[in-house]
């Protein structure tokens, strides 16, 4: 708290400069490291520099926290990223949801149980000192899977929500490794519509204990759930998403639409705090991550051990017992341009969604556009930079003011099946893949039909 109360009282209160609309706000959370924005912001006084009485509040899980967003009992929330765009797309709950704000970059990662590891291992490359090379490929899972389907039995794994990043970045590394994922209709929403590995959805905390239960036989997640397994002994992260995709976008902060419309400077003053609170995450070469470690071992934000949170959060990660290698990028939060509210991004997961049929026919390149224009609102984030720049609180650097919202393609090197993504040509992207739905595809229960 005297951390806080410093930087509360060396940053001057601009709170005249905006009319708020609003000056008490609710905003959920889930307990996961990628919330820290938030946490920073309400810990370090950005939210009352601004004006705003924040209380933070955590969630019981993303389709609550969705809920109480849209019924207005939150007034915004730590999001899944694919959640504002299915929202407001239709899929599942309908509403329109928008982001004035990324939370993050990377985060999270792919762990399977030990006895599932161990018959991995004679198909995973070794280098000279007999470590595992990364990334490991889920081609060194498809002999597994092939071994449990000749038994009749199901391989299952976890993730956190069917459009959530976790769901989409799992299906990404099965496919990769010539592992199908399944698929969604209209009528049937299980996903695992022709899957050889059964995916299913489980609330992050519990995964670690469903995994020992021998219920589940890996999960993706986000931070601390993956290096929880290693201090528990039960389970090896086998990949990052930042081996699968390099700097892949990951939460937002979302709010309504109404919200936005009815109350635009308290949003532009929740945006500078969260702008603020990334911006200190990120600074000095993540000086500051065991400060923010210790807020969020906090009962009141994640609550896990410190040392747990401090293997990924603080630039390592460890994936066996003893292999903690270098990753100080596998959380993100400013550089990069992290916090921006790239269309690309939206329209990258709008392709998954497309690709795995919960969108469930074609779509035009135009429409792709116009849906991540609808939700992602980089003109919010502006405005906010723009007031933190005259208040000499950000650098013009810190900015990308010349982007027209897409982010330059990602080169094939930075993701793992060599698949170049560029966000103004979705419908090329979605055919280059090898294994998902294409053009005019549909999923019956029987499976694909031209």
């Amino acid at each position: 708290m005297a951390v806080a109360t410093s930087f509360a009282l060396a940053a001057p209160s601009w709170a005249e400069m905006l009319d708020l609309e609003k000056d008490e706000l609710t905003i959920g959370f889930i307990k996961l490291t990628d919330m820290a924005p938030l946490a920073v912001a309400y810990e370090l006084g950005y939210f009352e520099d601004e004006g705003l009485y924040v209380t933070l509040e955590p969630q019981a899980n993303w389709k609550v926290l969705l809920d109480r967003v849209i019924d207005g009992q939150l007034d915004g929330a730590h999001m899944l990223a694919g959640q504002p765009i299915a929202a407001t797309i239709g899929y599942g709950t309908e509403a329109h949801i928008i982001t004035p704000f990324s939370m993050d970059l990377n985060g999270n990662g792919i762990t399977v149980s030990n006895a599932i590891w161990e018959k991995m291992l004679p198909h995973v490359p070794m280098d000279d000192a007999g470590k595992p090379v990364h990334p490991i490929s889920a081609a060194s899972l498809k002999p597994v899977v092939t071994e449990f389907a000749d038994k009749g039995e199901p391989f299952k794994m976890g993730m956190v929500f069917p459009v959530s990043t976790h769901n989409y970045e799992l299906r990404y590394w099965l496919a990769a490794g010539g592992i199908e994922p399944g698929y969604y209709s209209p009528d049937d929403v299980s996903g695992q519509i022709a899957a050889d590995v059964l995916l299913s959805v489980t609330p992050p905390p519990q995964m670690p204990a469903t995994l020992e239960a021998g219920t589940i036989h890996g999960y993706c997640v986000g931070e601390p759930w993956n290096q929880a397994a290693v201090f528990k002994g039960i389970g090896v992260p086998v990949v990052t998403d930042y081996e699968i995709w390099k700097n892949n976008p990951e939460k937002v902060f979302g709010i309504t639409a109404e919200f936005a419309e009815e109350n635009p400077n308290t949003t532009l003053a929740v945006t500078k705090a969260l702008i603020r609170a990334a911006m200190w995450l990120d600074a000095n070469d993540n000086a500051n991550r065991p400060a923010a470690v210790e807020i969020l071992s906090r009962s009141d934000y994640v609550g896990a051990d410190y040392d747990v949170i401090a293997a990924s959060m603080t630039g390592t990660f460890e994936y066996e017992k003893g292999d903690v290698r270098d990753v100080p990028d596998f959380n993100v939060f400013f550089r990069y341009f992290a916090t921006y509210p790239y269309y690309s991004d939206a329209v990258w997961y709008l392709t998954q969604m497309r690709r795995w049929g919960q969108i469930p026919e074609g779509k035009s390149d135009a429409w792709y556009d116009e849906t991540a224009k609808s939700i992602y609102k980089p003109e919010i984030y502006l405005a906010a930079a723009k007031l933190l720049i005259e208040e000499d609180l950000a650098a013009e650097t810190d900015f990308p003011w010349d982007t027209d919202g897409y982010r330059v393609e990602t080169p094939e090197g930075d993701i793992i099946d060599g698949v170049v993504y560029d966000g103004r040509t979705p419908n090329a992207y979605i055919d280059s893949l090898i294994i998902g739905l294409k053009g005019e595809q549909t999923v019956q229960r029987s499976g694909i039909t031209n």
